[in-house]
Formats: C-alpha cells, sequence, structure tokens
C-alpha cells in the first residue's frame, strides 16, 4: 500500500526491552528460535514478534519480495487479522526502502512528504514515527523490508535503527534459506501437476474434449478470465476452434492471416498486449459482438516436433495485472507439450470426421449402396438401397448374396462373380429387379474393392432407381435447379402456387458491360459470358444458392428459397467473397492473355419475399420478388457510387453468424422509399495489395462517419483525409470529402440525422 504501508499491521503486547549489553545474547538466542520454526509463515510470526519487541513499536511488518509480480506482500500481522497485503515494489515508503536499499528513520510522519495519510484516514490509525529498513542477504539480495510503527515509549533512535538492521541482517540467513526450500518445494509441486495434466490431456484422442480441457487449463495456470485454441484448417488456411474458455460453444473460423492470432501464426513470434485497445493491432470488433472487454492479451504460436506452426493459443485478461514474462514461458512450454496430443486428436477428428462424412453420403445418396466381402456375404447396405430392395436392415445384414438375390434376381449373383473373377467393373442398365411385391427398373453397376497394397476387400455394388418418379426427376433437372426439383418431387404442385419466406437475395452486374461488347463483338461477348457465369454460378451453388435468372449480364441469385438454411445470409456473403476471389483470378488469366479486365458490384438483402411459379401459360419461371428483392438491386448498383464491390444490408447484417471484416458505408434513403437503411460494405475478399493499411483505413473511416453524422464537416473532413493518406484509391473515403465540403456550403435543412436520400436506383 503506498505511503503509510501498514493497514493494521497489528499489536504487540509491550515487553521490557532488553539491556544494552544483552542485545546480542538476545539477538543470538532470537536467531536460533526463528531457525528451529518449521515453517515461512512461523518464521515471519516470530519475525515480526521480534520486530516489535526489539524496537518497543506498536505495529510492525514484514514484506517481502515477489519478483514475478513486482509486488511487496506481507502475510502476517499482529492484533486484529488482516488479509495479505501487496504493493507495488516501488510505491510508498517501503517502496523507497526496496529500491534505494537504504534505511529510513522518520521521526514525524505526516511532516515527511514521502508518507500518504490515506491509510491512515481509511483505517483510523494514527502515524507518529516510521523505521524502516531493507531485509538483506550477506550477499546483497534483497529479500523484503522491515517496518516499525509508532514507538510506545518516545520516539525512534538511531540506535533503534542500527539495532533492527542487526535483527534484520542475521535473520535474512534463515529467511533466505527458507524461501529457497519453499521456492523449489512450489517448483516441484507446479512441476508435478504440470507432468500431471500433460498425461491427462495427451491421454484423450476427442479433439472437443481436448480442446476444453487444455482451454480451461491454461486459463487456470495463467489466472485470466478466458482462453481460446486456434488450429490451422490447411484445406481453408482458416484458423478455427471448436470452444472457448469462458465462451460456451461458440465456434469461430476466420483467414489465418487475420488479427493478432493470425499474426502470430504467420510470424511464429509471441504478442503479449497489455492494454489492448491502446494497441492498434487490435482489433475490438469481436469485443463488440460478444460483449466482453478484453483489457490484456497473450498469444503465442503451437508447433509440432517438426516446428511447423499448427494453431495459436490465446489467452485474455490476466486476473490482478498483465501477463509478465513468466506466463509467456509457462504457456509455450505448456503448448510445446501438448502439441503432440492435438495432432494426435486433429487426425482421429479428421478420420472420424471422413469416416462420418462417408456414412452420411452413402446415408444420403438417392441410390442404393451394397458392400459384400470376400466370401460373398453382404456387409452393407444404405437406407436408399433398403428402400430400392423393398427390405429392412436385419433381412439383408451377413446373408449370403446366392441366398437373398434369387429367382428373377440372380442376375446380380452372376454380376458379382463375374467381378470377383475378372477384378473389372460390371454395369447392368436398366434391368429388371423384383422387390417384395414390386418390380423396379435400375441400372447396376458392380465395382471390386481393392486394399492400398492390391488385396482383394470384396465388391461393391451401386443400384440406381430409373422407375417413373427417377425419371421425371431426371428430366425435370435438366432445365431448373436440381435441389427445385427436389423439393417439387416432394411437395407435389403445391410449392408452385406460391410462399412467403425470409430469404437472402444477391444481385450482380458486370460493370461498362456495353464498352466490352463494342471492343468483343458477338462471338466474343456470348464466349466471355459463359466463362464468367460459369465461374459465378459454381461460387452460388457452391453455397447452396439458387441461380434464379440471368438478366443481360447481371445475375439474380437466391439464398433460403425453396431450400431454407439456417445460415442463408451467410451462405449468401461467403458466395459474394467468393465471387470476388474467384474474379480476380479470372482477371490474372485474362491479363496473362493480353485480355481486357473485368470489374462487377454485388448487393445483397435479407428479407421476406413471395417465391413461385410465376408468368404466362406458355412460359412460367420460378422466381421471386417484394420489396428485398429491390433493395438488393440498389445495392448492388449503390456499388459504383462508392466504389465497393460488396454491399449488404443492415437486415443481412444482423442474421450473419460468421465474423466478417466490414465497414458502415452510409445509411440512405434508396430510390421509392421513405425509411433510411443502413448500408455496410463487406471486405474479406480484399488483400493487402488492393487495400493497403485496412485496419488504419477502417479506423479513420469510422471515426469519419461519427463526425459526420454529427455535423462536425471539418472535423470529418480531417478523419476522411487521415484514411486517404493510408489509402489514397479509397473511393469511399473521396466521395465523404466531397460530400462534407458541399455540405458546409449548402448546410442540410432542418434536422440532420445523417441520412442520405439516393436520387438514382
Amino acid at each position: 500500500m503506498p505511503g503509510n504501508d501498514n493497514p493494521a499491521s497489528g499489536v504487540r503486547p509491550r515487553r521490557r526491552r532488553p539491556a544494552r549489553n544483552g542485545k546480542a545474547d538476545a539477538l543470538l538466542a532470537f536467531v536460533n528460535r526463528l531457525a528451529a520454526l518449521n515453517s515461512l509463515d512461523e518464521q515471519l510470526e516470530a519475525l515480526v514478534a521480534m520486530t516489535s519487541e526489539a524496537t518497543e513499536a506498536d505495529r510492525s511488518s514484514i514484506f517481502l519480495h515477489d519478483a514475478s509480480s513486482g509486488e511487496l506482500y506481507s502475510r502476517v500481522a499482529l492484533g486484529d487479522h488482516v488479509p495479505e497485503i501487496r504493493v507495488p515494489d516501488t510505491v510508498g515508503i517501503v517502496g523507497l526502502v526496496f529500491t534505494t536499499g537504504t534505511s529510513v528513520l522518520i521521526p514525524d510522519a505526516y511532516a515527511d512528504e514521502r508518507f500518504n495519510p490515506s491509510v491512515d484516514e481509511k483505517t483510523g490509525y494514527r502515524t507518529q514515527d516510521v523505521l524502516c529498513t531493507p531485509i538483506r542477504t550477506r550477499r546483497g539480495e534483497l529479500l523484503g523490508v522491515a517496518q516499525a510503527l509508532n514507538k510506545t515509549n518516545g520516539r525512534f533512535t538511531r540506535d533503534d535503527l542500527t539495532f533492527l538492521e542487526a535483527v534484520m541482517q542475521q535473520a535474512s540467513i534463515v529467511l533466505h534459506g527458507t524461501l529457497s526450500v519453499a521456492k523449489m518445494l512450489d517448483n516441484q509441486r507446479k512441476e508435478a501437476e504440470f507432468l500431471n495434466v500433460v498425461a491427462e490431456i495427451s491421454s484423450e484422442i476427442q479433439l472437443g474434449r481436448l480442446l476444453q480441457m487444455i482451454m480451461s487449463m491454461v486459463t487456470k495456470i495463467l489466472n485470466a478470465e478466458r482462453s481460446t485454441l486456434f488450429l490451422n484448417d490447411e484445406k481453408t488456411n482458416e484458423l478455427y476452434t471448436e470452444v472457448g474458455e469462458g465462451l460456451g460453444a461458440t465456434r469461430i473460423r476466420f483467414p489465418n492471416r487475420m488479427g493478432i492470432a493470425g499474426t502470430v501464426f504467420q510470424t511464429g513470434e509471441t504478442v503479449n498486449i497489455p492494454y489492448a485497445y491502446a494497441d492498434l493491432r487490435f482489433n475490438p470488433a469481436f469485443d463488440k459482438q460478444t460483449g466482453f472487454f478484453t483489457r490484456s492479451l497473450l498469444c503465442v504460436p503451437v508447433t509440432n516436433k517438426a516446428g511447423k506452426a499448427i494453431g495459436v493459443t490465446q489467452v485474455l485478461n490476466k486476473i490482478g495485472g498483465t501477463f509478465k514474462k513468466d506466463d509467456e514461458v509457462r504457456l509455450k512450454a505448456f503448448t510445446a507439450q501438448i502439441s503432440i496430443a492435438l495432432e494426435n486428436a486433429k487426425l482421429f477428428d479428421d478420420i472420424q470426421s471422413i469416416k462420418n462424412y462417408n456414412e452420411s453420403i452413402l446415408e444420403s445418396m438417392s441410390n442404393g449402396v451394397v458392400t459384400f466381402d470376400v466370401d460373398e456375404r453382404i456387409v452393407t447396405c444404405n437406407q436408399a438401397g433398403l428402400r430400392i430392395l423393398g427390405v429392412r436392415q436385419g433381412e439383408v445384414l451377413a446373408r449370403l448374396a446366392a441366398d437373398f438375390f434369387q429367382g428373377k434376381n440372380a442376375w446380380v449373383v452372376e454380376s458379382i462373380r463375374r467381378v470377383k473373377q475378372d477384378r473389372t467393373t460390371a454395369i447392368t442398365m436398366d434391368a429388371e429387379i423384383a422387390a417384395g411385391t414390386e418390380k423396379r427398373s435400375v441400372n447396376v453397376t458392380v465395382l471390386p474393392l481393392t486394399s492400398g497394397k492390391g488385396e482383394n476387400l470384396g465388391s461393391m455394388m451401386l443400384i440406381e432407381d430409373i422407375s417413373s418418379e427417377k425419371r421425371l426427376k431426371s428430366t425435370m433437372a435438366r432445365y431448373m435447379d436440381p435441389g427445385l426439383a427436389d423439393k417439387l418431387l416432394q411437395a407435389g404442385e403445391d410449392i408452385l402456387g406460391g410462399q412467403a419466406r425470409q430469404a437472402t437475395v444477391l444481385f450482380s452486374d458486370v460493370r461498362n458491360f456495353t464498352t466490352l461488347t463494342e471492343e468483343l463483338g458477338a462471338q466474343g461477348t456470348v464466349a466471355l459470358l459463359n466463362e464468367y457465369f460459369t465461374i459465378m454460378v459454381e461460387c452460388i451453388q457452391r453455397e447452396g444458392g439458387m441461380l434464379d435468372k440471368f438478366i443481360g449480364d447481371a445475375i439474380m441469385a437466391v439464398f433460403g428459397t425453396p431450400l431454407a438454411h439456417d445460415d442463408d445470409p451467410d451462405r449468401g456473403v461467403r458466395a459474394a467473397i467468393s465471387m470476388m476471389r474467384e474474379l480476380g483470378e479470372y482477371n490474372r488469366d485474362r491479363a496473362s492473355r493480353g485480355r481486357k479486365l473485368i470489374d462487377m458490384g454485388i448487393g445483397l438483402n435479407t428479407d421476406h419475399v413471395v417465391s413461385g411459379n410465376i408468368g404466362s401459360p406458355k412460359r412460367m419461371d420460378y422466381t421471386v420478388i417484394g420489396d428485398g428483392v429491390n433493395l438488393a438491386s440498389r445495392l448492388e448498383s449503390a456499388c459504383k457510387q462508392y466504389g465497393a464491390h460488396i454491399l449488404i444490408s443492415q437486415n443481412t447484417l444482423n442474421q450473419l453468424r460468421g465474423t466478417y471484416r466490414t465497414r458502415e458505408i452510409d445509411s440512405v434513403v434508396v430510390k421509392g422509399k421513405t425509411e433510411p437503411v443502413r448500408v455496410y460494405e463487406v471486405l474479406d475478399y480484399h488483400t493487402e495489395g488492393t487495400f493497403p493499411a485496412m485496419v488504419d483505413v477502417l479506423n479513420h473511416f469510422r471515426n469519419g462517419i461519427e463526425l459526420y453524422r454529427l455535423g462536425n464537416w471539418d472535423k470529418a473532413v480531417h478523419a476522411f483525409r487521415e484514411a486517404l493518406r493510408h489509402h489514397p484509391a479509397d473511393k469511399a473515403s473521396q466521395l465523404y470529402v466531397q460530400r462534407c465540403e458541399h455540405l458546409k456550403k449548402h448546410p442540410p435543412l432542418g434536422e440532420w440525422k445523417g441520412v442520405w436520400v439516393m436520387e438514382s436506383k
């Protein structure tokens, strides 16, 4: 505690002070008594008592030094019980004595400028005079500080100080030994706990549980509030986690170059940030989403035994201070020990995922899949196979093929045996198979199963049902989305009559397409559009979206109808990001061939729409209509104004589950509407080359938007110019500089709410 350093450090019953000529004997007796005590607490208690007795003090305290935290702490007090006291080792009188290594005698505390009376004011105690001396070993190592307050008979003298120094010089011998033993035992205990934890963790093979155990232990070891271990997904180049200590079941996934975690993963260097919001590398967006406030942050790389980075460990908010060098060392040692367990669990998880994925594929297939071992015994049969064959699982598994496929189905056994003998694929088209009392038209393919070493494992039979329902579906899928065809078959014609549901609508459009067509001619234009549409439609369908229509060079797609997913807004945004990335690859290929580059804009909006088969009796199209569709189209057009490539509405942003790099671009009233809509730009597709110094630009831009909405034009212009200083090509910042200059000359009428009215579509 600063200044007084005495929150009721205790009162020792007054004893008669030993005579001067008996001090040496008393000191020797005390040291012997001190050495006979077993624990540090007992020794400290005895030392406090001896200090009070030797100096005839009313109260006294012993402060030991904690080098790991840079603090002085007192664990023993006489008189009223007080909890452990901790103060910085540079604060107050005890801090002065410790840092200088020089004793002090203060005859009148309140007359000394180094004394802080605030503790007296809190406790009601009145400090009069103070003795304070360092506790130093014979080698000069400082162990702490001894302090005595208020001599009971007069005032402290130089003799008192000299005697106290002598007491502490002798006591330091015993204390140093006890502290060394205590530190050694504590290190042994921590090492044993560490090894036990590592052993327990190493035996866990389930990745989810392993991550939970690791994070729980890291949080405990480092005395932090939260921690997360991010693993690298080499397929997607993303860092991900399945659990976060203190985050419940939150799942996070982001590019492995993004943020502090991405920086640590790429560089392999530890990042220790004592004050997160004062560090420009820290992005507070996730704090805003979760409501958590990050104070301090420690992030270290996780590497395998070959030295390859496989992830990072991030720990937040050290309780009672900031993360020290010791915390870095402990975290690195811990992650080094558990990296092998992580790789094993990740490998097991990958294998399990592949197994589940394969089983899921088999169960979700509309074709039947039946496998046989080398003895022609049925090993597996998926749900589609059971349905096509008209049996239950118990009626087919473990039976010989010859026993199950009899009579009119005996041709199946012949195909299996031919494949077994020749080790080649046998295909039978448009055959007939008896399934109970029914007959089905099927295509059957039998393939040999071979191990990686070339050993015969048996065979697999694929059964494709080409009955009337199958033929109808195949025909419909030729001219409409296959997913829509599936749903139409399940729901009949009800879905065609129209339905209202929430969906995310995506519009994209090629910029300056008319100029391109004039240069390319008719054949070149058609070839370009075919290449471009093939790439873009693949991005949309990969995320489960439905291609609604082509409108010249524009694309309209829908996520959420007729097939809805829990994350349709995310699917739409991911598709847009993928479209921009794929366009970049396509443009690089065109540039290498000396062809003109293509630019485009994308707008997305999430709203309730009406879907159904719309048109005339001669021509019907399944499509969606409504205000939500119109707004998506307006946002696509607005991309030109802001120099953006992906704009989304606040409706879409509010429903996103993933974390994306976005910035609020404007609050506008679109053509034909009266209510303002907040518009956001998605920036995840950018690289450092296409959008340099993104963090700095976004911070200045966000500040400029706030000032713009307050009507503070000059400061807003300054903020936007700062953004342009980092990224001169940022058209949005240029636009706001021009807009603010215009508003300065032509102030808005009425109350300014920061809303801009779009005059064009």
